[in-house]
């Protein structure tokens, strides 16, 4: 359990990293270009998929909200799904990360949901989390968050994890380093060795399943990701500014145009003070399928809350409880 959280916290250091790049490629725009900085970014920031998702759709349990800490912090979902094609439905969210705001001190705490975790998912049962997008999308998998772990999140960042394809090719290729075994499952490459890959043989390198682990495969994209930073960080004002029409329009989102502008000047002052994985506590079973069991989910969230939110004595709610013990009833597992 303790390598997996070390893995899951490096997974959601690089996906920081990829949030880090659009955020830093819009103010080094912005910098290079103030005369027309406000119609430039709003240009930009057009290519973007932006969803009308109104906060009263999503499920909030306004008794958390009303006795909790949580009113106090911004939390916003950053989703990475698993597709091959620009539409944003129907796939499953592969990262999930929380991006947890405190309003008053700007400092930020990163909570990385693990994709396989046992959790209530409403109309369709218990099931990975990662299927929520895929059955209702971003309403539905801000609805489960907020259900299982007393949450408020109405806001999300979706990246479409194709993305990767584009990119690479948009700036001339990216280093890696392969195994035989990997050599044989990326398109144009025989024996191991180190070759720039394009953007389809970077995106079959990061896919490659079944010759070993899971892990691995999770490894093998933040390699890529890795790769993909390094080089970002050479790139030109011009180059920079291509990359920023390639990304953007592989983002979905329902943070509007004029909230983002907002909050670019003050994004500099954020800082970054603890990333953790959830849940703390877990234990693989396997029903259907494997699934990752919060153990117990009470427990998980009462700890969640005083990570987070500095709330040592906090008490789930009855929503929690229920779902919690319907878990336990199923798996056993307390």
């Amino acid at each position: 359990m303790e390598e997996e959280n070390k893995k899951a916290k490096k997974g959601l250091k690089t996906w920081i990293k990829v949030v880090i790049i659009i955020v830093v490629i819009l103010v080094l725009l912005i910098a290079g270009l103030c005369a027309a900085g406000w119609w430039y970014v709003n240009s930009k920031l057009d290519k973007m998929d932006y969803v009308e998702l109104p906060a009263n759709e999503i499920a909030v349990n306004t008794e958390v909200v009303e006795t909790s800490n949580v009113s106090e912090y911004r939390n916003i979902a950053l989703l990475g799904i698993d597709a091959r094609s620009d539409t944003f439905s129907g796939s499953r969210s592969d990262c999930i990360i929380i991006v947890s705001i405190n309003n008053n001190t700007k400092d930020v705490k990163l909570l990385s949901v693990y994709r396989d975790t046992y959790m209530n998912i409403d109309g369709y049962g218990l099931d990975k989390v990662t299927h929520a997008y895929a059955y209702g999308g971003p309403r539905l998998a801000l609805s489960t968050l907020n259900q299982n772990l007393d949450l408020n999140i109405t806001e999300f960042v979706t990246v479409n994890f194709d993305t990767v394809r584009t990119v690479v090719d948009a700036i001339g290729g990216v280093p890696i380093t392969v195994t035989q075994e990997e050599a044989s499952k990326v398109p144009g490459i025989s024996s191991a060795g180190t070759y720039t890959l394009d953007g389809d043989q970077a995106l079959a390198y990061s896919r490659i399943r079944k010759i070993d682990t899971d892990y691995k495969r999770t490894e093998r994209m933040r390699t890529v990701l890795d790769a993909i930073f390094s080089k970002v960080k050479t790139l030109s004002i011009a180059e920079l500014n291509n990359l920023v029409d390639t990304v953007l329009p592989h983002v979905s989102t329902n943070i509007t145009k004029n909230e983002i502008i907002n909050l670019l000047p003050s994004v500099i002052s954020y800082n970054i003070t603890d990333s953790q994985g959830w849940p703390y506590t877990v234990q693989g079973i396997t029903l259907d399928r494997w699934y990752g069991v919060p153990v117990t989910l009470e427990e998980n969230v009462k700890q969640l809350h005083a990570n987070l939110f500095g709330e040592a004595d906090y008490e789930p709610s009855s929503t929690v409880k229920e779902i919690s013990n319907s878990i336990i009833q199923k798996t056993g597992y307390r």
